[in-house]
């Protein structure tokens, strides 16, 4: 009976142990909201998804390989709770393995392009929702890196006091014509105290030439929390042969009782190889009540007006198609969200 007790004694120690060393982390966000978009045309009402925060559903984990280094992995996918699918189940929003020390992080798989992240770090409404300043950029980077790319090598820095960044190269694997490969870019910043500041570059190429020009994105962001406000401001810039877009955003977030207050103001110009400079707007306000640390309810409203020439519409949403341009689009939802 001794025996017995000091052998699971024994196991329950290396037990212990073992789960120090390793460990696995389930973890998600569940999103849903009410959505109107009325544009010029016509509007429609729909229950969408990811309007404070994008809904997804991972696994990460970490394991202590000794020496003071690790090895991780991260993988993510897509949910629609509105219609109780789960994007197919892919795992397209991440799926990374990792070597971490202190040299820093070596991370391969597919990954958020560092280009990408001041979008959504210095976005009041974090790129999600009618609110999101993604509602002005759309297709600009010509490829689908805007957001993420496949085939990565990516580099992050280690600490260094408030010194931050990243590199990371797409592999060019020979895809068909029109694939989405070839990707190069970094990001480099500082965060101490009130502030944060980076600046990010990022260039797609296409397989073939015949899949058209090099994509090149170039970007600043920037806050400054005074307190009683956080001020946050960004500048894009992106070029696809001859046509250029150019958008900025000033924004804020204000702490108000429970909860957040958002707003921001931005503007997108486009300039085509015609010459012509159409330019569309977007003015938007929420509000953040969090009910505990995981939930909270929300409320957003937007307005976009186009030039002649751009159709871009708050929220992704309404009836305006192509080649329908110049109108204005109204957007607002109210929904729950909830991290786990």
């Amino acid at each position: 009976m001794k025996k017995s007790l000091l052998a699971l004694a024994a196991l329950t120690a290396f037990a212990g142990v073992a789960s120090a060393q390793s460990s696995v982390t389930l973890f998600g966000v569940v999103d849903v909201s009410i959505r109107t978009v009325d544009n010029d045309n016509g509007s429609r009402t729909s229950m969408a998804t990811g309007g404070n925060a994008s809904n997804r559903l991972g696994f990460r984990g970490v394991e202590d390989l000794g020496g003071g280094l690790r090895a991780g992995f991260w993988i993510e996918g897509d949910m629609t709770p509105d219609n109780g699918t789960a994007g197919g189940q892919t795992w397209l929003r991440r799926s990374t393995v990792s070597l971490m020390g202190g040299f820093g992080e070596l991370r391969l798989g597919r990954d958020y392009t560092p280009s990408f992240w001041n979008h959504a770090v210095f976005d009041p409404f974090g790129n999600v929702g009618v609110g999101s300043q993604l509602n002005l950029i759309g297709g600009a980077s010509v490829y689908s890196t805007l957001v993420r790319t496949n085939n990565t090598v990516g580099y992050f820095l280690p600490a260094m006091g408030g010194l931050y960044g990243q590199v990371q190269v797409g592999l060019d694997e020979g895809e068909a014509a029109g694939s989405d490969i070839g990707y190069v870019g970094g990001r480099i910043g500082y965060a101490a105290g009130p502030v944060n500041v980076a600046v990010a570059y990022g260039e797609t190429k296409p397989p073939h030439p015949a899949s058209g020009p090099t994509s090149k994105a170039g970007n600043v962001g920037a806050s400054f929390n005074m307190g009683f406000m956080t001020l946050m401001g960004q500048y894009h810039e992106y070029k696809a042969g001859s046509n250029k877009l150019n958008n900025f955003l000033v924004g804020g977030t204000v702490p108000l009782g429970k909860g957040t207050l958002k707003l921001s103001g931005a503007q997108t110009e486009i300039k085509f190889a015609s010459g012509a400079k159409p330019k569309s707007t977007q003015f938007a306000v929420g509000y953040v009540y969090d009910l505990s640390k995981r939930t909270a309810l929300y409320a957003t409203g937007s307005v976009v007006d186009n030039d002649t020439g751009l159709g871009f519409v708050a929220g992704g949403g309404g009836k305006a198609r192509a080649p329908v341009t110049g109108f204005s689009s109204t957007g607002y939802e109210f929904g729950v969200r909830h991290s786990f």
